[in-house]
């Protein structure tokens, strides 16, 4: 079973225990319907008021676990912010960044707000890495290399296979880049490593890396100065 079903299982199983639980604690403590009655009816009182929030994020957290629009383990994106989910509790979410920081999110952020899950189906996706090289340079030799470059990388899976785009002729630079797909878990990781490799394999080669640059022409305008004659003379 997928770590991400068990722990909603599990968190579902959580919640009917204790509404089972409060039930029967009400039953044994012989309280009557009529008497829920005006408890519920006072509780939707306060929900209008004062616990619009806490309802709000304990019913986006069921639709969370039953529709798994994420789980535990997934790579989420909400709000630029990167994370795995650790976490879905009644209130709010764990979401641990890359940086090892533990961000509590409230449930109804992500079912309001746009979320990027790029573990929902697979955890391969695939990233991009740009280069300009220098009007001239030999652009099959950067295509060869480049793919040389991604086949090299740990991390850059064989299938599906890497490919090299010519983007475009910026206004310094012929512009190349590098199409590869990675696992969630490495995709930082393998972007650095392949800018190291281009860097280090492109000097190896003659290719040169392209800087912004500007050609400057200046002009000398002549004025035809006519002599001053001397009339003190």
């Amino acid at each position: 079973m997928e770590p991400g079903l068990q722990d909603s299982i599990t968190t579902i199983s959580i919640y009917v225990m204790w509404g089972l639980g409060v039930i029967l604690a009400l039953s044994v403590l012989g309280v009557s319907t009529t008497s829920l009655t005006v408890v519920f009816g006072a509780l939707g009182v306060g929900l209008g008021f004062g616990l619009q929030t806490i309802f709000n994020n304990f019913v986006s957290g069921i639709i969370l676990l039953f529709e798994r629009p994420i789980q535990v383990g997934d790579a989420v994106e909400i709000q630029g912010i990167w994370g795995t989910v650790k976490k879905i509790n009644v209130r709010s979410t764990v979401v641990q960044t890359f940086d090892n920081a533990s961000l509590i999110i409230p449930n109804s952020e992500f079912i309001s707000s746009q979320v990027t899950n790029w573990s929902f189906k697979e955890p391969s996706l695939r990233r991009k890495v740009s280069v300009g090289v220098a009007y001239g340079s030999d652009i099959e030799l950067v295509r060869t290399t480049l793919l040389e470059i991604a086949h090299q990388i740990k991390h850059v899976l064989k299938k599906p296979k890497p490919d090299v785009m010519f983007d475009d002729h910026g206004d310094s630079a012929l512009i190349f880049t590098l199409r590869y797909w990675t696992t969630v878990d490495y995709y930082y990781i393998t972007s650095t490593d392949i800018r190291f490799a281009i860097d280090r394999m492109f000097k190896e080669r003659g290719i040169e890396i392209a800087f912004p640059q500007r050609d400057i022409h200046i002009r000398s305008v002549f004025k035809d100065e006519t002599p001053v004659e001397d009339t003190n003379t």
